[in-house]
């Protein structure tokens, strides 16, 4: 049953994010991945490959996997449906949010606009916090530490290498806003304190 819930939250998460995808690129045009940094595409390799491969091998066939299951208790397997479910409401709404300003690259299109709506109001990466929401809950679903471990992997490298270097390409383009905007959000998590700004960027 935790086999075909996984699927489920990974095709849910995934057929929202290609449709709103699609759409973007149809109203604004794409970025080749190309044009990032290697030692950045490259460090994108070694996370995603292995993160989602140990998704898909375990539900192809959950025996697989089985080497780096644990045997944890079923609510914990079930607190994983239900942050895999959240993934999915997520995905459509910051997805629908940023509109035609969602990218594949940590670059801006030549028509990025402000964004001063949705999760935006309070965090400035909603999107990267919903990805690691969806392999964490995956990982518990499944029970199985190497995915949850590379899950970790991904978030430290998301916030300590790819926000930063996403974030100045941010401030070079829309300078003091953009500052203003850091000011009163978080990165990944709503600030505890401060309050939102009026004006976020996507």
């Amino acid at each position: 049953m935790f086999r075909w819930l996984s699927l489920v939250v990974l095709l849910g998460t995934i057929g929202i994010s290609g449709y709103y995808r699609r759409r973007a690129r149809a109203a604004s045009g794409t970025i080749a991945r190309s044009r990032e940094p290697r030692r950045l595409i490259a460090g994108r390799l070694v996370v995603a490959l292995p993160l989602f491969g140990g998704v898909l091998a375990y539900i192809l066939s959950p025996r697989w996997m089985a080497w780096s299951s644990y045997g944890g208790p079923e609510w914990l397997r079930w607190l994983g449906v239900a942050l895999g479910f959240a993934a999915i409401v997520s995905a459509r709404w910051v997805l629908r949010a940023i509109g035609a300003n969602v990218s594949e690259t940590i670059l801006t299109k030549s028509s990025h606009q402000l964004v001063t709506h949705g999760p935006y109001r309070w965090i400035r990466h909603p999107l990267y916090t919903t990805g690691v929401l969806l392999f964490i809950a995956l990982g518990l679903i499944a029970a199985n530490w190497f995915v949850l471990t590379f899950a970790l992997i991904a978030l430290l490298s998301i916030r300590f290498v790819v926000v930063p270097m996403e974030e100045r390409e941010l401030i070079g383009r829309f300078g003091a806003a953009y500052q203003e905007y850091r000011r009163g959000t978080g990165a990944m998590s709503p600030r505890v304190r401060g309050r939102p700004p009026g004006v976020g960027v996507s």
